[in-house]
């Protein structure tokens, strides 16, 4: 991956106390150069604490909801490049590069991560109407939009300055995944 520009890589919480040590540190050992966000969104068992611990800058955001969080980091972090990420250990962070590679080479505004493709996501969390209703979501961007997305509700995203500060997120709350 070239080195070049500011990464920032953003971390929405609630109550992840669990494995938010984890996924800290492990953005730190594979993007050692970025600044590792964590915006707290009013947890109870101490997730901002234990992020502080583990290194990240930690900020609070009182508005309950994905989506005003998201808001609230893109307005308030500068860098030319933002990595954003559930803090619940789903993603991992070695596929950080390969997301942020065509950002940096100007090949695009914005690389969606993806949880279906390969890995136990899939398969642990089969519940009724959860593979429908991302199918679902799926077939239509395809069909009003002509882009494919394997999974539109991933909370592994990257994007560039300009489209952190020019997306208008309208979404309070987890609807912000389709949004984006």
């Amino acid at each position: 991956m070239p080195e070049q520009g500011s990464v920032a890589v953003l971390i929405p919480c609630y109550n992840e106390a669990v494995t938010i040590g984890k996924v800290v540190d492990d953005f730190h050992r594979v993007l050692p150069d970025a600044t590792v966000y964590v915006y707290d969104n009013n947890s109870s068992d101490g997730t901002g604490e234990i992020a502080r611990e583990h290194g990240a800058v930690v900020r609070a955001e009182r508005r309950q909801g994905k989506g005003n969080v998201v808001r609230q980091m893109m307005r308030d972090i500068d860098a030319d490049y933002y990595l954003m990420v559930d803090g619940d250990d789903t993603y991992p962070a070695e596929a950080a590069p390969e997301l942020l590679a065509p950002l940096m080479a100007d090949e695009a505004d914005m690389v969606v991560g993806d949880r279906l493709s390969n890995g136990t996501y899939g398969e642990e969390n089969d519940r009724a109407f959860h593979g429908f209703g991302n199918d679902l979501v799926r077939v239509l961007i395809k069909w009003i939009y002509g882009f494919e997305f394997s999974d539109v509700m991933t909370g592994y995203r990257a994007y560039n300055a300009v489209f952190a500060k020019t997306m208008p997120v309208l979404s309070p709350g987890f609807e912000i995944e389709t949004e984006l």
